[in-house]
Formats: structure tokens, sequence, C-alpha cells
């Protein structure tokens, strides 16, 4: 008995059994994050400003306020000026991260310093030298430019530490996404959770050590404690790697691109990597030391240069994005088993 050949589909209908419904909407997601990550980028880096860049004026009483007030008129708010009793504290508080750069006047001639760290980015040293050296032109002076924090000969631009961390968080969301994909996006039950968890901070740990013998005693690109580094990269890969994992309870594969967008399209223009946070627009430098790239490669950048001073900040960032990601990741876990049992009666 002949049969009857079904009638071939359209192009319409082929195309709705190819792309499903749920597939458009991830590609749309996709589409929007790619012009996400190309706003955020080169909205934070393409025009690079200073904003209250924070430098100290060392001279004589008489001679100081006007220098100070010369620094605060710079339009756009560019300097945050202050003055310092002496060369010796000004180069202190550079060290401690108080202040990005001092203008040291020589009262007995013309020729004056400008103290920098280069360490704490160079974009940041440039443009306080630009800055400085415009104004003191205009008094009949020259300056000279003195390095108090240099970087290390392996580290030229001063961006191994941003891209130290960098590394860290790539791997914090790509192995919480990969233990995601493998076994389901939300644990079955509190013990898997914690399985997933403690995985999790193994890795961290391994991570964090790599990282650090990596940037330092293989390439010799940054200075610093191996164990202190250690520690930040453990606590960066794990914090990243838990927020991760709770997007993924929440919102199931979705997770991935949203934790993409947080650490990707946002935190990584904002971290203060390529510019330092005075030389990124407003709303890039309100959010960077709050996003785990910016905490990292502050704390990072600390150990590597700066007597780790100031480090209490970014650590309390690290540890509350890995409570949260831990606390939400239970409590979807918890929520799941309790919706998927029967509840007893009274509770």
């Amino acid at each position: 008995m002949a049969t009857t050949a079904e009638p071939r589909k359209g192009f319409a209908d082929e195309l709705k059994d190819a792309v499903t419904p749920r597939a458009f909407l991830l590609v749309v997601a996709v589409l929007l994050l790619q012009l996400g990550f190309i706003t955020s980028y080169v909205g934070a880096l393409h025009q690079p400003k200073p904003h209250d860049l924070s430098i100290a004026v060392v001279a004589p009483p008489e001679v100081a306020p006007k220098l100070v007030g010369a620094l605060d008129a710079v339009p756009n708010d560019a300097v945050r000026a202050s003055t310092a009793p002496d060369a010796a504290t000004a180069e202190a508080r550079i060290k401690d991260q108080k202040i990005y750069a001092a203008w040291v006047v020589d009262p007995s001639g013309t020729q004056d310093r400008l103290l920098v760290a280069e360490a704490r980015g160079p974009a940041a040293s440039a443009a306080a030298e630009a800055v400085v050296t415009k104004l003191a032109a205009s008094q009949q002076r020259t300056v000279v430019v003195d390095d108090v924090v240099p970087l290390a000969s392996g580290d030229a631009k001063g961006l191994s530490s941003f891209y130290l961390v960098v590394g860290w968080c790539v791997g914090g969301y790509l192995v919480a996404s990969i233990l995601g994909i493998s076994a389901g996006s939300r644990p079955a039950d509190t013990r898997r959770a914690l399985l997933r968890l403690g995985t999790l901070a193994l890795y961290s740990v391994a991570a964090g050590l790599g990282g650090a013998v990596i940037a330092g005693p293989v390439l010799d690109a940054l200075p610093g404690s191996i164990a202190a580094l250690t520690g930040i990269g453990a606590l960066v890969v794990f914090s990243v790697g838990a927020v991760t994992m709770a997007m993924q309870c929440l919102f199931g594969v979705v997770g991935i691109g949203l934790a993409v967008l947080v650490f990707v399209v946002l935190g990584n223009p904002s971290a203060g990597g390529v510019y330092p946070a005075p030389m990124l627009p407003a709303f890039w430098r309100a959010i960077g030391e709050w996003i785990p790239n910016g905490a990292g490669t502050s704390a990072a950048r600390s150990i590597a240069y700066l007597g780790s001073t100031h480090l209490l900040g970014p650590i309390l960032v690290l540890l509350v994005w890995s409570v949260i990601g831990v606390a939400v990741t239970f409590a979807a876990v918890a929520r799941k088993t309790r919706l998927g049992r029967p509840v007893p009666s009274g509770t």
C-alpha cells in the first residue's frame, strides 16, 4: 500500500523548529550582553580624564595657598589639592595610598619636584605631571618627576596585578559554570551544594597559589608575598565562583550570562587596572571598588608595591560577595527541597 509523503515544511516552519522561542530569547540576550560589553569598555576607557586626582603641595606658608588654589581651579574638578608639611610626609602619604602625587616646591630656586607613584597607575602619574608642569610653567618654574614607588622591571605598564585578577575572575565563573552545566544548575540537595562549594574552595586555593607563583617567581612580573597573593587570589576566585553558582541556582543557564555581565562587562573596565579610579568616568569610578575585580586588583597592587596598606576594605568586599553567594545557593537549594517534598503539618 502506497504511503503519502509528508508535505515539505516551509522556511518559516523550519526556522521555528530550528530556533525555538527560548533559543531566540537567549540569542537576543547574548546580543545585548555583547553590546553592553562594547559600551562598558569603550565608555570607560576611550577618553580618560582626571577627576579628584589627589595632589599635595609642599611649599612655604606664603606660597602654598596660592598653589593649592591654582590646582583646585583646574577645570572639571580634575584635582583635589591639599598641603603637606614636608616632602617626607608627602611621600609617606603617597605610599599609604592617601594621595597620588605631591608638588614639592624649592623655596631657594625655581626647579621643583613632583613625587609620584607609578605603581599606583602610570596614567595617574602622567596626569599629575601634565597638570603640575603646566601650572609650574605659569609661575616660571620647572618640575622634575621623582617616582617614589616604581614599578618592577617585569611589570613595565603596571598591568600585571590587574591581569592576574582578571585570570582569577575568569577561573571563578568558568569553574562554577562547568559544575552547573555538568551536574545541573541547582544542586539536588544541601549535601550536594556543600560538596560543590567545597570543590570550588579547593579550586580557589589552587588557582590562587598558581596565579601568585606564575606572576611572581615564574614570570617575575609582580613582587610581594606569595602567601598574601595566594590568599587574595583564593578569595577572588571563590567570591566570583560562589556568586556565579548562586545566579545559576536562581536563573539556570541565564545565570552564567548575568555573571559575565557583572564580572566581565562591568567589573573589568572599572577595576582600576588600565586606568586608576581618578581617571575613569563617574559610573565606573563609583562601582569599581565594590566588585571583586576592583577589590582584587587594589589588594594585589597593595601587596606587590605598597606594603599591604589598606587591605581591609578589599578583603571585606570579597568576603561579602562570598557570603552572599554561599547563602543564596543554600537558600535556593533549601527552597527547591522544601517545594519538592510534602511539607509536614504545622510547618
